[in-house]
């Protein structure tokens, strides 16, 4: 951007439009403009009041587990899957292709080509479960896309934001679903730091973690439930837990 701005005439208009703005952004901002007008569409570091908020503590081994038995039992259609890594995102995809869910992985190590199907597939509906690394994601833009989970909670609070950021646009709803397990706690509290809410933990039968997370401040922990995407709705039911051999 720096070597663009040397080549420009001295006499000129500029301006910068951004998704986010990290304070690496705001750093370079104050170095290439003279005392910018700033415009926020929204609050800094907020999240949509539209989008339903919930954690399932889980042991992280069950994770996969537990992904699958929401996705079958709540009947998800487009459902956009966050993994910290494109190892990790490789190896969801098969895991949930073991249960019989279609599912595929956008990532770095993917193809241009393979990236461009897979988003097509996705926003066409033909593909019901997209999973991505944040950096893979930042090109996505899918109008009214009804659910975001958080299979892994991401190193930094900000990101959070943005990827929840991408269901509950346009005044639709949306769902949120983090599945947190005890090695993310200190990622969750700068979450709900940032964002200055607690979210609420449910737990899923059979499901149950052998540890526990710092308890929502709204509400005690339910001892049963799943979330269902209704923001006012909370149902239970017996999970069905699998055996392996």
């Amino acid at each position: 951007i720096k070597r663009i701005i040397n080549l420009l005439p001295k006499q000129r208009q500029n301006l910068m439009f951004s998704a986010t703005f990290s304070n690496e952004i705001r750093t370079l901002v104050k170095s290439i403009l003279h005392n910018p007008v700033e415009i926020d569409v929204s609050p800094r570091n907020t999240t949509v009041a539209a989008v339903n908020q919930t954690i399932h503590p889980v042991d992280k081994s069950r994770k996969a587990a537990l992904l699958s038995h929401l996705i079958h039992k709540n009947k998800w259609g487009q459902t956009l899957v966050f993994a910290r890594t494109k190892h990790g995102a490789n190896k969801l995809v098969k895991q949930l292709a073991e249960e019989h869910i279609y599912a595929a992985a956008i990532h770095g190590n993917k193809s241009q080509a393979q990236r461009t199907k897979a988003l097509a597939e996705f926003k066409s509906g033909e593909l019901h479960i997209l999973v991505a690394t944040d950096i893979a994601a930042r090109g996505i833009d899918i109008d009214q896309l009804p659910c975001v989970v958080n299979f892994d909670l991401p190193q930094v609070a900000e990101d959070y934001v943005h990827r929840i950021g991408r269901t509950g646009r346009a005044g639709a709803s949306g769902s949120a679903i983090s599945l947190v397990s005890a090695d993310e706690i200190g990622q969750l509290s700068a979450i709900e730091k940032l964002i200055k809410h607690k979210i609420n933990r449910v737990l899923v039968d059979d499901f149950e973690p052998n540890h526990s997370l710092p308890q929502a401040a709204s509400a005690a922990l339910p001892k049963r439930g799943f979330s269902s995407g209704n923001p006012r709705k909370t149902t239970s039911y017996k999970g069905k837990r699998r055996s392996k051999a």
